[in-house]
């Protein structure tokens, strides 16, 4: 069963392109959580002599967020692991608040301080800036390639689905409340790497078969090649797909940002490498001479 991707164009286009503006949306309005990475601020990690629940040691945090306002509840984040362990990131604390505080935790119960990080806002600020570099010089490098290799159009193809990718990835996080963090980043960074290899797997077998001439028309080549190779497409992004939802189900607390994001990205990427990328490029080219692609 062959799918005609390209006179079905407006239609890919429109089921991405609602995506794309559900996620600015939600993108808008409900903004991203940052963790302390990002936003600055303290990380504890005890590990209690007694049991302890998570209901427990939130009741105690709100006894004692009077005295300690980054203690409140949307300041503060509490997680409760294996062997009595607590990790409770706030907002930013000075040294005298933080040893006051640690004193007040004795009165929940003793305790050993395995880890006290701190982040300050100009170091959140810097990781911000220094993550949005990141995925400009990523997008630009990509550019660069694709022009040498196919052509400058496929290259702007394939960077408006990255983009697509992103977007929708990056809502989806915004969207669920998840705490975004410097494993996010790397794993945005690689949704792109995951989907540009796959974008170039099509455009190479669209190369190709134009070189054969098995067509005369791109848009009849753009079907072809996408069909001749979405049944690897799918393959590919259902096992890493499968490898992915292990970890999410097995890799703990820590891991849930970074493998939703790319839970999100990889469906994102399989979608838009062949309803999207595909379908610019025939909307770009299909008024020039194919001789320009295949000069390259």
């Amino acid at each position: 069963m062959k799918i005609d991707i390209i006179n079905h164009t407006t239609k890919w286009l429109g089921v991405s392109a609602f995506v794309v503006i559900f996620a600015v949306v939600g993108l808008l309005f409900k903004g991203l959580n940052f963790g302390i990475d990002f936003s600055g601020g303290n990380l504890y990690q005890f590990k209690f002599e007694k049991n302890v629940t998570l209901g427990e040691v939130n009741s105690f945090f709100d006894e004692v967020s009077k005295d300690y306002p980054q203690l409140d509840g949307k300041s503060r984040k509490v997680q409760v692991s294996g062997e009595n362990t607590v990790i409770l990131r706030t907002s930013e604390m000075d040294e005298n608040q933080k040893n006051d505080f640690l004193n007040t935790v004795e009165n929940f119960g003793k305790y050993d301080l395995q880890k006290a990080d701190k982040v300050g806002a100009t170091i959140g600020e810097e990781l911000k800036s220094s993550a949005f570099y990141a995925l400009i010089l990523g997008c630009i490098l990509i550019v660069l390639y694709i022009t040498i290799r196919f052509e400058f159009k496929f290259a702007m193809a394939a960077v408006i689905a990255l983009f697509h990718d992103v977007i929708i990835s990056v809502g989806g996080i915004a969207l669920l409340g998840y705490e975004v963090n410097t494993p996010f980043i790397a794993a945005v960074l690689t949704i792109l790497g995951y989907s540009i290899n796959d974008t170039i797997v099509v455009f190479d077998r669209i190369r190709e078969t134009l070189k054969r001439k098995k067509s005369p028309e791109l848009g009849e080549a753009i079907n072809i090649s996408i069909n001749q190779v979405m049944t690897r497409s799918i393959n590919t992004s259902l096992t890493t797909f499968l490898a992915v939802i292990a970890i999410l189900v097995f890799g703990g607390e820590s891991l849930k940002t970074f493998i939703t994001t790319l839970l999100i990205g990889v469906v994102a990427g399989t979608y838009s490498s062949i309803f999207v990328a595909s379908p610019l490029v025939y909307l770009l080219e299909k008024n020039k001479d194919k001789e320009a692609i295949l000069e390259k």
